[in-house]
């Protein structure tokens, strides 16, 4: 018996024969069952494919070589990005195997910053569509066109992960309209590389609610609604047909919220947190990875979580839900409530520091610092703020390239140890500072994360790793664990408990010179970790809807291992 054989009654069990009544040209343009080449002898006779296959029979590996050497002879990034959607559309198999075996190299083709391109051109590349598009003029048609997706099974109408995007902040390059589906298939694709999400039990939805990018309007060739963005009471009705029909359709999903605007973030995921078991990766994925960073470099500082002060240079979506994510560790571990331990948080946006007296958003509000006490002290200077503060860690979500000067980074270094600094913002042009320049301005003292990949630095022969807060080392395994326990919600505590898992994964506390978060080639091990410790939070807190959950932590391993979906062609059974 192997180690999970005795889980193969499970639903979701990674080697479950596949059954399908497809066979000819049908099978093969099913990308979900095209095998290619890799079709054996029999299974070419049973089901039709004799003639509609190059003779030689090939194994995966084959394959892979094959679509490795295309990839490479492709001139730039973003032909190597269509490569990868053109394949995905083809073979679910080949293309996750592919990824899978080059994650570190072609991690920023299929996302960031690539993604981005490809988004911005999405009109003028577009060739099949990929998920369910639900525009604001057809609210009364939300359910009927979900429905199209319905796939009846024993568990939940076959889906498990729902991203959903208006479109309206993609990765840092704006309002992208329609674009805004392909967000959603990109990180799907992540889940299901980074945390073996099924891929064929995954939807992608973009509310196409209008777009204020002009050169869109302008373009004939847009595919999205030309009108400027609709707000309101009709927007609200579109997203409340599209949770309802959600919960209704497919009673066992897992919504995640992606790049909402400012103006509708945080409100949607308050709204509906206490109903269904949502996540929103821009507000909770970002403060999860960099919390866990966090606690990753405070254990090398030697300081308590409850003692540390940060401040927050940008104070939107990500850098707000940094500040809630910290907020509610340090109220958990001081055993306090939140609105007491607020004042370890100083937020500071483009007006300066964050004071009562300013017109704020819902998500800036619980941070703001009386004025009074403030009166007569510059509030507009980070270096005074962080002179007057003497904070531990610095958070850079500005996308004010440049901001973290090197008056500011040594007016922190002079006031603790190990200054913790992380520019977070996206892409590398928009980051405050270069960790190398951070580096020689602390001489070698900071402990630096990035939002984005960075090479080692150096400061007299001792060279150290810049780890990168990438979400994808933990959104993929909350959500995996929401997905297995059948979560009725996602609560603070289940956040947390995986947020500490990650940060014990930090590859920094075995060695002081490596990177605080681990790289995403381990993502997949990392999120078997978080997947598990959201689990055992949702079973506490009586929210796990699944039955005869493994009792001990190395049977629930086997368990959860052996519901992730590998690249690997299974056995067919026609029906």
């Amino acid at each position: 018996m192997t180690s999970d054989s005795k889980f193969n009654g499970l639903p979701l069990w990674k080697d479950k024969p596949v059954k399908t009544k497809l066979s000819g040209r049908l099978l093969l343009d099913t990308p979900f069952l095209n095998k290619g080449t890799c079709f054996t002898h029999e299974e070419r006779h049973e089901f039709g494919l004799h003639g509609l296959l190059p003779t030689n029979v090939q194994n995966i590996d084959q394959q892979v070589a094959r679509a490795y050497q295309q990839y490479s002879s492709l001139p730039d990034d973003l032909a190597k990005n269509n490569f990868m959607t053109s394949m995905a559309g083809q073979n679910s198999v080949l293309y996750y195997r592919l990824i899978l075996d080059h994650i570190t190299e072609m991690f920023s083709i299929i996302y960031t910053p690539t993604e981005g391109d490809a988004i911005e051109n999405y009109s003028r590349i577009f060739r099949r569509p990929e998920g369910c598009f639900l525009p604001i003029g057809h609210v009364d048609e939300v359910e009927e066109r979900m429905s199209k997706f319905v796939v009846p099974d024993q568990d939940g109408n076959g889906v498990d992960y729902i991203v959903v995007s208006d479109g309206e902040e993609i990765l840092g390059i704006g309002d992208q309209g329609i674009g805004g589906i392909l967000i959603s298939t990109a990180k799907l694709a992540l889940t299901t590389a980074c945390a073996g999400i099924h891929p064929n039990r995954t939807l992608p939805v973009v509310l196409d609610t209008g777009t204020n990018n002009e050169e869109l309007l302008e373009d004939d060739l847009y595919l999205g609604i030309k009108h400027p963005r609709v707000r309101g009471e009709k927007y609200d009705e579109l997203v409340e047909n599209f949770i309802n029909t959600a919960n209704k359709l497919f009673p066992n999903a897992y919504i995640h919220f992606e790049d909402f605007g400012v103006t509708n973030a945080r409100r949607l995921l308050d709204r509906y947190r206490k109903r269904t078991a949502c996540f929103n990766d821009d507000i909770q994925g970002t403060g999860c990875v960099t919390l866990a960073a966090i606690m990753a470099a405070l254990k090398i500082s030697k300081l308590k979580l409850t003692d540390m002060r940060m401040v927050v240079f940008g104070s939107g979506s990500a850098g707000c839900g940094i500040a809630e994510q910290v907020q509610s560790a340090i109220a958990a571990e001081a055993n306090k409530s939140k609105d007491e331990v607020k004042r370890n948080i100083w937020c500071v946006d483009r007006d300066g520091l964050i004071l009562d007296q300013m017109d704020l958003s819902i998500a800036q509000k619980p941070f703001a610092r009386a004025a009074s006490e403030w009166s007569g002290k510059d509030t507009k200077s980070l270096q005074a703020i962080i002179a007057e503060v003497k904070p531990h860690v610095l958070i850079g979500t500005s996308t004010k390239p440049g901001a973290f000067t090197q008056e500011v980074v040594e007016e922190m270094a002079r006031h603790v140890e190990r200054p913790v600094i992380f520019p977070l913002s996206n892409p590398t042009r928009l980051h405050e500072a270069q960790p190398s320049d951070i580096n020689k301005w602390t001489k070698g003292k900071a402990l630096i994360a990035t939002g984005s990949p960075f090479p080692p630095v150096e400061f007299e022969g001792n060279k150290y790793e810049v780890a990168e807060c990438n979400n994808s080392v933990c959104f993929p395994g909350i959500g995996l664990g929401a997905v297995l326990s059948r979560a009725k919600l996602l609560t603070d505590k289940m956040l947390a408990e995986g947020v500490r898992a990650l940060a014990d994964a930090s590859p920094a506390l075995k060695d002081a010179n490596k990177g605080l978060v681990p790289d995403v080639d381990q993502a997949r091990p990392v999120s078997v970790k978080i997947a598990m410790a959201v689990i055992r939070a949702a079973q506490d807190e009586g929210l796990a809807r699944t039955s005869h959950i493994p009792e001990s932590d190395e049977e629930l391993e086997q368990w959860v291992k052996a519901q992730m979906w590998e690249p690997t062609y299974k056995r067919y059974e026609k029906v």
